[in-house]
């Protein structure tokens, strides 16, 4: 009787959301929780249920997305870590700030302003508790010393402050602002990625452990990938092995608290993995066919199925949203591919950092069960700034964001109507590339990201732009810019003027 009431009151719950008819007494049924999972630097043929040829195994994914839908156009809006997180959260790509390439650093401070209108506001409009547990990366306001010099301080020509020196950073104090300022009522982070200092949990704005230890690094002498990391300040028992156990163990303990409470939740979950440092407890080893990595997808697969048993176990499964994504593309260079056999790109051309298709094309399911189909495919081009107004959509809200698109009706809708809505793509070195349909063009020559050659200087007779047609040429091998000069000239003129958006 239990069950047949909850099913009732969610089917109940799923017809105002498309009729828009609420009467008082219906107002009372709980709206649904929301649980963003973001992975950390993996690859869109990582996963077994995008690429049948992956080495790795990823049981508990591949079965969230037989749960859900699968998204196989969803793009990061950059191929690097920070900016994409600054558009899931305030649904603008990130290069209209005056961040236009890279990332922020140890030290950088939030470079979302109090006043910004961000997706954990929107949450808390109506009501629902909103955390995030994780890795951060969007910046910290940290208390400076006294005394220091202009160069301790890392800008760019705008004024954007992207470092500061680790020497004038007080550790004795936590830093000022961060997760609170923007909208979440709890927070428990790593300031960056995991292979950045200062390698310390930050709860609610304190630290959990003095900052008295300093790490030297890690196999310093590999290409960043491996289990490097490198040198700096460190908590007290800061343990690399252990990050991924603790997010999830910390998030189960979460939704734990959140059941008895009467409020919705949204619980952004930006995992630090598979990012370098590649560090599987011992028990993953040999466990996959990709090496080190493969080990640590595993482990990533492994842990967040924990948490949906955590979830199922909660009762919780069915008046929860689950999405899971990627931040970007891979870190898998190509002796690894050779090494292995393992495409972690999967037929994509490039890798994380790139303004090809592996640097920025990633894996993204959405699970919403009696709302969205299981086992559904969703096959049109998306950014993930999109999922701002898709939860303006979902709240019933008048909130807008200058590059996000609601894809509330891709999600619940049986018939999926195409609308070619210009993407925009950005690499770490800050080349652009736009998406209109089934086109791409690319305004610079060379990756702008990891992959060589990175730029490629203008020559007399050459082009810059290049033109695919991603339908046909999912690989980018076969450019068409000759071609077609119009596509080209018309593609040019529209980035153009979604640039000049203020």
């Amino acid at each position: 009787m239990i069950l047949r009431n909850k099913v009732l009151k969610r089917i109940i719950f799923s017809s105002f959301f498309v009729f828009g008819c609420i009467t008082e007494d219906q107002k009372q049924i709980k709206s649904p929780n929301v649980i963003y999972i973001l992975a950390d630097d993996l690859g869109y043929g990582d996963l077994n249920c995008y690429n049948k040829e992956s080495k790795i195994k990823t049981p508990n994914l591949d079965k969230l997305a037989n749960q859900g839908m699968r998204f196989t156009d969803m793009h990061s809006t950059s191929s690097v870590c920070t900016p994409t997180r600054y558009s899931i959260i305030t649904g603008e790509y990130a290069w209209r700030t005056n961040m236009k390439s890279g990332v922020l650093w140890s030290y950088g401070p939030l470079m979302i302003s109090d006043e910004k209108q961000t997706v954990a506001k929107l949450f808390k409009k109506k009501n629902y508790n909103t955390a995030v547990i994780g890795k951060w990366h969007l910046g910290l306001d940290w208390q400076l010393r006294t005394s220091y010099e202009l160069n301790d301080i890392d800008s760019n020509n705008l004024g954007f402050i992207r470092d500061y020196s680790e020497n004038i950073i007080d550790f004795s104090k936590p830093p000022k602002r961060g997760p609170s300022n923007i909208g979440f009522d709890y927070h428990y982070i790593i300031p960056a990625s995991l292979d950045i200092p200062p390698y310390v949990y930050i709860e609610n704005g304190d630290f959990t452990s003095p900052v008295n230890d300093y790490t030297e690094g890690s196999n310093l002498e590999r290409d960043k990938d491996g289990d490097f990391w490198r040198p700096g300040p460190m908590a007290e028992g800061f343990k690399f092995y252990d990050v991924l156990p603790e997010f999830i163990n910390k998030a189960k303990n979460y939704l734990t608290e959140a059941k008895e409470k009467d409020n919705p939740f949204f619980l952004y979950l930006p995992l630090a993995a598979p990012h370098t440092p590649w560090v599987p407890k011992e028990n993953y080893d040999g466990v996959s066919k990709a090496g080190q990595y493969g080990e640590f997808v595993t482990m990533v697969d492994d842990y967040v199925g924990k948490l949906f048993d955590h979830i199922k176990s909660l009762e919780l499964e069915e008046e929860t949203i689950v999405i899971f994504a990627s931040d970007n593309g891979p870190y898998w260079k190509q002796p690894y591919i050779d090494e292995f056999n393992h495409r972690a790109a999967g037929e994509l051309r490039g890798m994380k950092g790139d303004i090809y298709e592996g640097g920025h094309r990633i894996p993204h399911i959405v699970r919403w069960p009696g709302r969205i189909k299981g086992g559904s495919t969703n096959n049109i081009p998306n950014t993930l700034a999109n999922f701002f107004s898709t939860v303006a959509d979902l709240l019933r809200l008048d909130s807008a964001a200058t590059d996000s698109h609601s894809i509330f009706n891709q999600l619940t809708s049986v018939s999926k109507i195409q609308k070619n809505k210009p993407i925009i793509h950005h690499s770490s070195e800050g080349h652009f590339a736009i998406r209109i349909g089934d086109w791409k063009m690319i305004e610079k020559l060379g990756s702008g990201g990891f992959s060589l050659p990175k730029r490629v200087e203008k020559q007399t007779g050459v082009k810059q732009k290049r033109l695919y047609n991603m339908k046909q040429d999912l690989s980018e091998q076969k450019n068409l810019a000759n071609n077609y000069p119009n596509q080209i000239f018309e593609m040019k003129k529209k980035l153009d003027s979604i640039r000049e958006i203020p």
